[in-house]
């Protein structure tokens, strides 16, 4: 930023030159995001293939660096000698946008951003106190540009054109004189960032994102502004992909038993019922843990087991096919293991007799072709919803 638009001592001072905005180290600006660039494997059922809006809001800080030697050397060639500066250099920045996710790779967002206010006093002698301050504002409109690392965690990078305004306030005293005291100033300029992305769940997502903004100091000069900020993001309507259900999707009783086959007087066993939960109901979402509906549901099936004389129950847990292999399989196991857990603490089952498995996403209930895309979003998310299972079969003599 400039100091002022003109300082007065006879003869009248020129300008003095801008305040450059300079960038802080980049691990220094990313850390300000309180977001760690950590790839966590997990199975993320979501995302969304056809277009939609979303909104958020963001919070963080900017940081520039004022030019204190020009302004030192331009007092001095005012006949000012400069006796002490003092600067603020950093300041809160928010933004308020919103979106429209016009392919699973590219966005259009606009917004109003606020990059706070900086400013510098400096002391002269002969004795006297020149101080300035500028604030920034304005609106942008950006191309953001997603890359996923797995099935929660991408990065983005944005570019686009801001309109923004500058307004300047200085002040002075004793030796020092201003001419302009309240410049301001609006034009356009560009602005870029980069950024990476963690989506909670279908309908709520995490940025940390390190921003430039090309500014006007409402004095004639130009310099950047760096702001390292925190979003989150929700996707309209994105949280009603995935319904959580407090009992089985579906219920398949098995064919009929075939005629049994007596030898040395014993009848074979056979499957006598087999149940599917959906995942959604038993779990929260990328979890292994039942929740209190997905209990519900489980006491309901082991008390309708009572009468059935069983030798053996298979849990197998199923997932989706969005996610990598070895998340799946882990997913899957765990989810097939905590059913198994739940049903044999109940009292009802022994658990020597309930063999849990996992599948992932090798026994899918979707057709082929049936649900298009690769990248997680909420219309893929519900259209695998049949896949994110876990099947009981008992098998045994009634």
């Amino acid at each position: 930023m400039n100091a002022g638009n003109s300082l007065v001592r006879p003869p009248a001072l020129p300008a003095l030159p801008k305040a450059k905005m300079k960038p802080r180290h980049l691990l220094r600006m990313l850390g300000l995001t309180g977001l760690g660039c950590v790839v966590a494997g997990s199975a993320l059922a979501q995302g969304r293939e056809a277009p939609y809006f979303y909104g958020g809001v963001s919070l963080g800080g900017s940081q520039a660096r004022i030019d204190d030697e020009s302004i030192v050397a331009r007092l001095r060639i005012a006949g000012l000698a400069t006796t002490g500066m003092s600067r603020d250099e950093s300041s809160l920045a928010y933004k308020l946008f919103g979106g429209y996710q016009f392919t699973p790779n590219w966005a259009v967002e606009a917004g109003y951003f606020n990059l706070g206010k900086f400013g510098f006093a400096a002391t002269t002698t002969p004795t006297g106190i020149l101080t300035g301050e500028a604030k920034f504002q304005g609106v942008n409109l950006d191309l953001v540009g997603t890359l996923p690392l797995d099935e929660r965690w991408s990065v983005l990078g944005r570019v686009g054109v801001q309109y923004g305004r500058t307004r300047d306030t200085f002040s002075r005293s004793g030796a020092v004189a201003v001419t302009a005291l309240n410049p301001s100033s609006s034009d356009a300029n560009y602005k870029f960032g980069v950024g990476i992305q963690y989506a909670v769940s279908p309908g709520f997502l995490i940025r940390g994102e390190l921003e430039r903004y090309r500014v006007n100091d409402a004095v004639g000069n130009r310099g950047d502004i760096n702001a390292a900020t925190v979003s989150l993001v929700f996707p309209f309507g994105a949280s009603a992909a995935a319904p959580v259900r407090s009992a089985p999707t579906y219920v398949e009783p098995v064919a009929a038993v075939a005629p049994a086959t007596v030898q040395a007087e014993t009848v074979a066993a056979a499957p006598i019922r087999r149940v599917s939960f959906s995942a959604d109901s038993l779990f929260g979402f990328d979890r292994a843990e039942v929740t209190a509906p997905g209990k519900v549901a489980l006491d309901r099936f082991g008390a309708d087991l009572a009468p059935i004389q069983f030798e053996v129950i298979t849990v197998e847990g199923h997932t989706d096919r969005l996610g990598s292999v070895s998340h799946n399989q882990r997913l899957s196991v765990q989810r097939a293991e905590a059913v198994k857990a739940y049903l044999a603490q109940s009292g009802r089952i022994d658990p020597r007799k309930i063999v849990a498995t996992g599948k992932a996403s090798t026994a899918p209930v979707t057709k082929a072709g049936e649900c298009k895309g690769s990248q997680p979003s909420p219309a893929l998310i519900a259209c695998l919803q049949p896949d994110r299972r876990v099947e009981v079969g008992v098998v045994g003599v009634r």
